[in-house]
Formats: C-alpha cells, sequence, structure tokens
C-alpha cells in the first residue's frame, strides 16, 4: 500500500485533534455519564462502562481511581470525576 502524505491543511486538522482530545473525550464521558443514569438494561450499561474506560485512558485522571470507579461501576463516583476534570 502507497503512503499517502497529507495536505497542510489536513495535517493542522489532525493535529488539532490531538491537541484536544483530552476535552474531546470529557464531553464524551459527559453525554455517557447521563445515558448510565437513565440506563435500564445490563447489556447497555456493560457497553458504556466500556466507553468510559477507553475515554478515561486520554484524560489525566489518577488510574487508581479510575480502576476503583470502573471495578464499583460508581456513578456518582464517575460523574464527581468528570466535574473535577472539567
Amino acid at each position: 500500500m502507497a503512503k499517502r502524505d497529507l495536505t497542510n491543511h489536513q495535517r493542522k486538522i489532525v493535529n488539532r485533534y490531538y491537541e484536544h482530545r483530552d476535552t474531546i473525550s470529557l464531553n464524551k464521558l459527559g453525554d455517557i455519564v447521563g445515558e448510565l443514569y437513565l440506563c435500564d438494561s445490563e447489556k447497555k450499561a456493560a457497553t458504556l462502562w466500556k466507553r468510559v474506560e477507553t475515554a478515561l485512558k486520554h484524560t489525566k485522571a489518577n488510574p487508581a481511581r479510575v480502576e476503583k470507579i470502573i471495578a464499583d461501576r460508581d456513578r456518582e463516583g464517575l460523574a464527581k470525576l468528570v466535574n473535577e476534570l472539567m
């Protein structure tokens, strides 16, 4: 497969995405917290918690705290963490 170079415009878009990746992740987390509170099925909740774990990897959150929140599936703890990170 041939290597495809990006134009200057495309390169700037990619760079801005990575500069603001933590903000993007926090916005996603805020949405997921709301979905978790409204979720009524365990299957959907499991999927949402996987998304939480992925999004939290891109933030500056304490890894030990993140692990505890995910292991306990603590919605209130997650909401507090996201609020603190914002």
